[in-house]
């Protein structure tokens, strides 16, 4: 039975994972975002309001990442009713932390609940990937996968995507610093480079399979190993002031691995539960010396993604 008005909840995301660009990301239980939908007897998607962390998003549907994702899902299903939503960001614009995927997969997954026949969630993914691309202007699921189904999640394939979700080692937390700038998706895909030299693209492959090895082996050492991008974040890296000194604090305090989480700003680290704080304190100094305040987190690795929270 379908409802009429109900409330969905996706949670923050770490894209990338430094090693896995656009296949590879897991969700975070610091922040999220809410939609809430309601039917309507007019046809069509309508933004009523957007509020939180970044209201000033545009409410056009085909121009927000929510109500775009919707407009896919509407056309898709050829829906006899319509779809009002509300928006609540509670993860800051052009954060690197999923913000634009975590609204569309709360608003596929709060419409789904609306639908007298409710769509599987790989059906959803194909639709919240069609409003992402209204951000970032390309279709990528490294944001959207985790924030849909939760934890430590590989996505293979954009047409007919198929998702595996990766466990991880249960000592994990991780650490996320982010400073107080804003820079989008778009900026930060336009300073990629077209090709990749061989060499590099061996050991990022061996890097991307180390670590996941290692994720299902419990095995901390590989995991620090592999835990190395050599190809995205090199060239990310000048984009965000401050960036190799903050990663080596987090390394220099016991994390296994730091990087980019995303397109940036924030900087992420994977540490052992014992060392997370420090790391983060360590994070948070590095990015005060080069003048940026931050918001700053110690998080488990969400294995729960989007839910329903009032139906």
């Amino acid at each position: 039975m379908s409802s009429e008005s109900v409330l969905a909840f996706a949670p923050a995301s770490v894209g990338n994972v430094g090693i896995g660009f656009d296949i590879l990301g897991h969700t975070v239980k610091a922040v999220g975002d809410r939609v809430r939908a309601r039917r309507t007897a007019e046809k069509g998607i309508r933004i009523a309001s957007i509020t939180g962390s970044a209201a000033a998003l545009p409410l056009e549907p085909e121009k927000n990442t929510a109500g775009m994702a919707l407009v896919s899902m509407a056309s898709a299903l050829s829906l006899p009713f319509g779809i009002e939503i509300e928006i609540e960001k509670g993860i800051p614009l052009g954060s690197g932390l999923g913000g634009s995927a975590a609204s569309a997969v709360a608003a596929v997954v709060a419409g789904n609940a609306l639908l007298d026949a409710p769509l599987s969630k790989l059906e959803l993914l194909k639709f919240a990937m069609h409003g992402e691309a209204v951000a970032s202007g390309s279709v990528h699921v490294d944001n959207i996968a985790p924030s849909l189904f939760g934890g430590l999640v590989l996505t293979v394939g954009i047409d007919h995507p198929r998702t595996k979700q990766i466990p991880v080692p249960p000592s994990i937390r991780c650490v996320l610093a982010h400073p107080h700038m804003f820079l989008s998706t778009r900026e930060a895909r336009r300073v990629l480079r077209k090709t990749v030299d061989l060499s590099d693209f061996v050991w990022q492959t061996a890097n991307l399979a180390g670590f996941l090895s290692a994720c299902y082996t419990n095995d901390l050492a590989m995991l620090r190993d592999a835990f190395e991008d050599v190809i995205i974040e090199p060239q990310r890296a000048t984009l965000i002031p401050g960036f190799k000194a903050v990663k080596q604090a987090a390394m220099g305090n016991g994390a296994l691995g730091c990087s980019i989480s995303g397109a940036g700003p924030t900087v992420f680290a994977w540490a052992e539960e014992p060392y997370a704080e420090g790391v983060r304190v360590a994070m948070v100094e590095a990015f005060a010396e080069h003048d940026l305040a931050t918001d700053s987190w110690v998080s488990a690795i969400d294995t729960e993604g989007a839910r329903i929270l009032e139906q």
